[in-house]
């Protein structure tokens, strides 16, 4: 491993991850980053029933030895899998609080799913003390800064752990995989256009010292525009998935990951979603597992960083130019307060 601690800051604050896993904050340190599978690992996916197929062959194999509990959203990727479940089977939302304050809450939504299913539904909060309490324990387990969502995942393991479970199954990666995020499919994207609309952070805005890093974007170059689908059905999804399996396996708990298992194997069909039908293979599969239902609005998991971050000052360590934090979105703060915080622990290390 190469020791690089600008490379390793600038790369976090853009992709939320380090993106050439041959290098590391500092020396005895190696990031666990998640190098993704090679499609022949993975099932070939060609139309919505085929992947119907593959994910209830799924969930059933997961269920048939194992104490298996769902991770319920208000979305339809988990409510695919809630429908494959056994029922009384237990499956868990998560509901960030703000004392005093209402945010966005899923559980409403994932209790219809549920009942329709006949599933045991439980809900799993999450305070802003769970992020204090459980970000060092995933960073030290990652050797890195993570991702938000990885205390939700932490916080419902061990949830599940308590309540007897043996894993917990996710509808994770449906997004990059299938066409989900339509706001990235929504024109063409020219190189600098899209490095400006992806990166979470600009390096420059918050470390004195930074580099901009942006070999993940030229790899997905085609005369020069970005091939989106591409660049979230590989680099992405790498990013995304390792979130997950950094919570679970510092929790100690076993997964399944049915979208991840598959691969798009036919052009996604741009103009479809263009035209409002994101992830169509996925509606077409909600669609006839709940008739009566309705295709909700996509929402990224819940978590309440405006209102968590609104009185943070933001960072003081020297790395971090004063007040680069002044205008940024709370999600944004996270990524600086995090990487802040990883840097102490390097320090006290």
């Amino acid at each position: 491993m190469v020791v690089d601690k600008k490379y390793c800051m600038s790369s976090f604050l853009m992709f939320r991850t380090i993106a050439d896993d041959t290098k590391c904050f500092k020396e005895g340190m190696t990031p666990q980053i998640f190098r993704g599978r090679g499609t022949n690992d993975r099932k070939a996916i060609h139309n919505s029933g085929q992947l119907e197929e593959y994910l209830k062959t799924r969930v059933e194999q997961a269920v048939a030895d194992r104490k298996m509990a769902l991770a319920l959203s208000g979305g339809i990727d988990s409510a695919i899998l809630a429908k494959f479940m056994p029922k009384g089977s237990i499956a868990y939302t998560f509901k960030c609080v703000v004392p005093g304050v209402d945010v966005v809450d899923e559980t409403s939504a994932a209790a219809r799913y549920a009942k329709e299913c006949g599933l045991d539904h439980r809900i799993v909060e999450v305070y802003w003390e769970d992020f204090e309490k459980y970000a060092p324990i995933l960073m030290a387990h990652k050797g890195m800064p993570i991702h938000s969502i990885e205390v939700q995942i932490y916080r419902a393991a061990l949830q599940a752990k308590a309540d007897g479970i043996d894993g917990l199954i996710f509808g994770e990666s449906a997004d990059s995989l299938y066409g989900g995020l339509d706001g990235l499919f929504s024109k063409e994207w020219l190189v600098g256009d899209f490095v400006d609309r992806y990166s979470y952070v600009k390096p420059y805005q918050a470390l004195k010292d930074s580099e901009m890093v942006c070999k993940p974007y030229y790899d997905y170059i085609a005369d020069g525009y970005i091939d989106v689908h591409k660049f979230l059905s590989k680099f992405f999804f790498k990013e995304s998935v390792g979130s997950y399996i950094n919570a679970l396996d510092a929790a100690g708990i076993s997964r399944v990951l049915p979208y991840v298992e598959t691969y798009l194997a036919e052009p996604l069909d741009y103009e479809r979603i263009r035209r409002g039908e994101n992830k169509y293979l996925i509606r077409e599969i909600f669609q006839r597992l709940y008739p009566e239902f309705t295709i909700p609005k996509k929402t990224p998991m819940p978590r309440p960083m405006n209102e968590w971050f609104q009185d943070w000052e933001g960072p003081i360590r020297q790395e971090f130019w004063p007040h680069c934090t002044d205008h940024m979105t709370g999600d944004q703060k996270w990524l600086v307060w995090c990487l802040e915080k990883f840097l102490n622990m390097l320090d006290e290390a």
